[in-house]
């Protein structure tokens, strides 16, 4: 490789980091600049912990060989990473409508710059996320350790990653924002259920076991469940699958949703 082949190479390395940063950064000033989806963080934490978490708390957590307080907390945690990631790339449907996304389209980067730049993005304002979370759980007195904590924050960019592929592909197929929304809740609603976040699926048979294996959330929380529980008695009762399996069931799934959504998403943008 000579020299000019090995300067041009460095110079669309930069310009491809650049256009990840830029986008990145503007979805960061965005979330400062939407309260809403701010009280999002702290309404949906106080529902789901709060009341349907405290119900079945106090009525059938003295049945389970774990502490259910901690059990959902962490449930809470991935699924606000999940929920609010997705909501985050449905602004790309937004960006859409005010030609913001064609603009991006005919300069010369990556359409995978594009789609990674709004997933960092839309990672930050879910990792803020967590704190209303926390606060819920700190209203409970529900905690968990620092350590705990850490080892949830170092896998959220995976958590992230695997909640924005799947995004994408929704907006690659849908072109009105009122629909994605739609769309978007209905996929991580049941999603949140399914997946272990509040209820134990460790005895779900028939449909709900078909379910529960399809959805990528479910191996997004059991490996931060098996991390977080790792070295504890009750790790056997709350983790499903060896780490690695979840890893690269998660690793799999990203990567098809992430090539598949891009598709689907350059294409949309081409044919508009």
């Amino acid at each position: 490789m000579n020299r000019s082949e090995l300067q041009r190479k460095r110079s669309r390395s930069s310009r491809e980091l650049n256009a990840i940063l830029t986008i990145t950064a503007r979805d960061i000033l965005l979330t400062f600049k939407s309260p809403g989806s701010l009280l999002i963080s702290f309404v949906l934490p106080v529902v789901m912990m709060g009341m349907l978490g405290g119900s079945l708390a106090q009525n059938i957590a003295g049945n389970f060989s774990f502490d259910y307080s901690s059990f959902i907390l962490v449930g809470m945690l991935v699924n606000m990473l999940f929920m609010i990631t997705t909501m985050g790339l449905i602004s790309l449907v937004e960006d859409r409508q005010t030609n913001f996304t064609q603009e991006m389209m005919i300069s010369p980067i990556s359409r995978y710059s594009i789609v990674i730049g709004k997933i960092l993005g839309s990672t930050f304002s879910a990792i803020v996320s967590l704190a209303g979370t926390l606060i819920v759980g700190l209203v409970m007195r529900i905690t968990i350790s620092w350590v705990q904590l850490l080892k949830v924050l170092a896998l959220s960019p995976l958590i992230c990653l695997s909640a924005g592929s799947l995004s994408i592909i929704i907006i690659g197929l849908i072109k009105n924002t009122r629909t994605a929304s739609f769309v978007a809740s209905f996929i991580t609603m049941p999603q949140m259920f399914l997946s272990g976040v509040i209820i134990p699926i460790n005895h779900s048979s028939g449909v709900l076991l078909v379910l529960s294996r399809i959805m990528p959330m479910t191996y997004c929380l059991d490996l931060t469940r098996a991390i977080v529980y790792a070295g504890t008695p009750e790790y056997n009762n709350v983790v499903l699958f060896h780490p690695l399996v979840n890893l690269i069931v998660i690793i799999v799934l990203t990567a098809i949703f992430l090539s598949l959504g891009t598709y689907l998403f350059a294409r949309s943008e081409t044919h508009k």
